[in-house]
């Protein structure tokens, strides 16, 4: 049965009274949400797994009392659950407050890995790895802030060398051979996103990853880390961190109607790959990332993964058949006034991410979306918000006209959304388009 959802995205279920929507239901009660690459309601089942570990395992779980066993053996479930929703081991989960903080954690220790090694080649009679001395650092110019802003700290504090591959202006992809041609002797990392936050576009890593595990067979002392961060494609297609073939894997909760609170694959932390900690304190999470669990956030994002791992296969035949039929009925309200910025040739996308823009001259995504009267959605990723009425500089760097990215609006439909809420929403960008064109 489809679920309800309020204008803010929040689960209308058995953990919630009336009353808590009392103040939206006068004004709000028809608003629709399709800003699921942003963040996703929480499932009725974590927030039930939540609350019971609230108020039963409330102990700490460095104890050995009953509360305290009771909040170790939930983390220890939920490292499981999380571990199978990637294809890992429980051992290769490391728990942290989030993918920004998962995402640094990689960068981080690729850099400290790089000094280390090169400190012990020295002491070994060897050579730095490099001619500059630095570690470098490969990505694309399409990643997520908390890759992107990581590495540029670190390219501006002289303590790295970075890479910035430019996707396809045609498929919107990373391409394999632009990763290995920008390859050098001091490549100690490549970060490339698994599927992009607004044109859904999912990257080649498999092929990536072959590639440069291949160079590394032939590579006498530094390795080349593999980093990709899932947060989006998690919960919506098949992620699995073997057949991807990468090291590090990040995992964000609140994309997959989990908690806010991430985790970090690691192919044998500490072991086969290398994680330096940023944090110290007491020794939690084997001293990768110490203090105190949080115990009902990770209760909440070990119920999750569980859900994905059971019923993945319908959350996405769901999704991909509502945004089919959602551009379906943008076509044939809008004709030769649309034009889909998620549609590459030969790239696959999420199913769930339909990013589109309305051709007109008082049509920017913004002055859309501000008039709507019932649908609730971004222009681009949440994170950059704040950058004013500018195009996405992600479309941009995909070869989107910079006058058809300013009209760009990313709808993205979740395990929710019905049939009926893209008529209503189809409806409203009509009628809302109409307004805007008789202003002028």
């Amino acid at each position: 049965m489809a679920k309800q959802y309020d204008d803010l995205g929040s689960l209308k279920g058995p953990a919630f009274t009336d009353h808590t929507f009392q103040h939206y239901s006068e004004m709000n009660q028809d608003r629709i949400y399709m800003d699921y690459n942003a963040t996703t309601p929480l499932e009725p089942e974590v927030i039930q797994a939540i609350s019971e570990a609230l108020q039963d395992a409330w102990g700490n779980p460095s104890s050995s009392y009953i509360a305290g066993a009771k909040a170790k053996a939930i983390i220890n479930q939920s490292r499981e659950n999380v571990a199978r929703m990637v294809g890992g081991k429980a051992e290769d989960i490391i728990f942290t407050s989030g993918g920004t903080e998962a995402n640094n954690l990689v960068l981080h220790t690729a850099v400290e890995h790089f000094r280390r090694s090169c400190r012990a080649a020295e002491e070994g009679g060897g050579q730095r790895n490099g001619s500059s001395g630095l570690p470098h650092i490969i990505t694309s110019n399409v990643e997520h802030d908390s890759v992107k802003l990581v590495a540029e700290h670190l390219q501006k504090e002289g303590k790295a060398d970075v890479t910035y591959v430019p996707v396809s202006k045609v498929t919107a992809r990373v391409e394999v051979e632009d990763i290995m041609a920008a390859v050098r002797s001091n490549t100690c990392l490549v970060s490339i996103m698994l599927a992009n936050n607004e044109t859904g576009v999912v990257m080649p890593l498999p092929e990536i990853c072959q590639r440069i595990k291949r160079l590394n067979r032939q590579r006498e002392r530094l390795q080349i880390l593999l980093h990709t961060d899932a947060a989006q494609a998690v919960g919506k297609i098949p992620v699995h961190a073997c057949e991807l073939g990468v090291d590090y894997l990040t995992i964000v909760g609140h994309k997959f109607y989990a908690p806010r609170i991430g985790a970090l694959y690691v192919n044998g932390p500490g072991t086969r790959t290398p994680v330096y900690p940023m944090l110290f304190g007491g020794g939690q999470e084997r001293n990768f990332r110490p203090g105190t669990e949080n115990t009902p956030m990770i209760a909440g994002l070990g119920k999750a993964a569980d859900m994905v791992t059971c019923h993945l296969s319908d959350y996405q035949s769901h999704m991909l058949t509502t945004k089919l039929y959602l551009e379906e009925r943008l076509k044939a309200i809008f004709k030769d006034k649309i034009h889909f910025n998620s549609h590459f040739p030969g790239s696959d996308v999420l199913p769930n991410t339909c990013n589109v823009s309305i051709l007109g001259p008082t049509l920017q995504g913004w002055r859309v979306l501000s008039s709507c009267r019932r649908l609730l959605a971004s222009v681009g990723a949440a994170c950059h918000s704040d950058s004013g009425n500018r195009p996405s500089h992600i479309l941009l760097s995909c070869g989107v006209p910079s006058e058809r990215a300013a009209n760009a609006l990313r709808l993205s439909v979740g395990r929710g959304t019905t049939m009926a809420d893209v008529d209503a929403v189809v409806e409203d960008l009509r009628e809302t388009v109409q307004l805007l064109e008789d202003m002028l």
